[in-house]
């Protein structure tokens, strides 16, 4: 796998696929995991202090509305996961890096888990606001519970599969089937009236819809979250990758 380009003057350049290289990737994340892994601890800790003791203005849910700080950073984290899925595969299938593969392997149980605690929790929030845990005639709702199911069909499919190659490739084709549930979970309560409120903070409008008090802590939560999953994400594929590397030895040796 060539891992430099060629500049107009005929020297090299580093590439940015010589990560989709497992040494170079190991080399990159050893180095960087030691930093972002406090740091991610950190934010989420003081994300979390801060939803918790701030002070919310006046609001008809009273202090359910603090089910926000769990249940909107839990589904924008299930949905964009699922996102960086979807391109980690297209990734896999058309250029060939096993490591986008394993990237998309190893994100899909951390993307279920904050697809389930989007469920769990937005199923406490809505019975006391809508009256009602769940219901199967919204959109929005439902979405999200086949994205959630789509995340348990991959992680399967890597599971029934022996050879890495072939599980990779398939798990790819399912995981991309998932995109339209991925896009109607996020977007689809802007086009269709649906039991579940609308987005509080919206990438159609570019309106803030929501209190400064709520505003700031959630935009912390939200930064906690993703430098969490990076940390999960990378310690993972660390793992899978030394995994291979020992079952790889064992195969020479006998």
């Amino acid at each position: 796998m060539a891992q430099n380009s060629t500049a107009d003057d005929g020297s090299a350049r580093p590439s940015i696929w010589r990560f989709a290289n497992p040494h170079e990737f190991m080399r990159l994340t050893g180095r960087l995991l030691p930093w972002i892994t406090p740091l991610a601890i950190v934010t989420l800790v003081v994300g979390l202090l801060w939803a918790l003791l701030a002070e919310l203005p006046p609001h008809p849910q009273g202090e359910r509305v603090r089910i926000m700080f769990i249940h909107v950073p839990a589904a924008m984290m299930g949905i964009n996961i699922y996102a960086m899925m979807i391109v980690a595969s297209l990734i896999g299938l058309i250029r060939r890096h096993p490591v986008s593969h394993l990237a998309a392997k190893a994100a899909a149980p951390i993307g279920a888990v904050y697809m389930l605690a989007a469920l769990v929790s937005g199923a406490f929030w809505g019975a006391p606001t809508w009256g009602a845990w769940w219901d199967f005639g919204d959109a929005r709702l439902m979405a999200a519970l086949i994205l959630f199911f789509f995340y348990l069909g991959y992680i399967a499919l890597w599971n029934a599969i022996e050879d890495p190659t072939s599980a990779s490739e398939l798990a790819a084709v399912l995981c991309l089937f998932g995109s339209i549930f991925a896009f109607l979970a996020r977007y689809v309560s802007a086009f269709w009236n649906t039991l579940h409120q609308k987005t509080s903070l919206s990438a159609i409008d570019g309106k803030e819809l929501v209190d400064d008090a709520i505003f700031v802590p959630l935009m912390v939560l939200f930064v906690a979250n993703y430098l969490v999953f990076f940390v999960l994400l990378m310690i993972s594929m660390r793992t899978e990758i030394r995994a291979r590397r020992v079952q790889a030895l064992r195969v020479a040796e006998g």
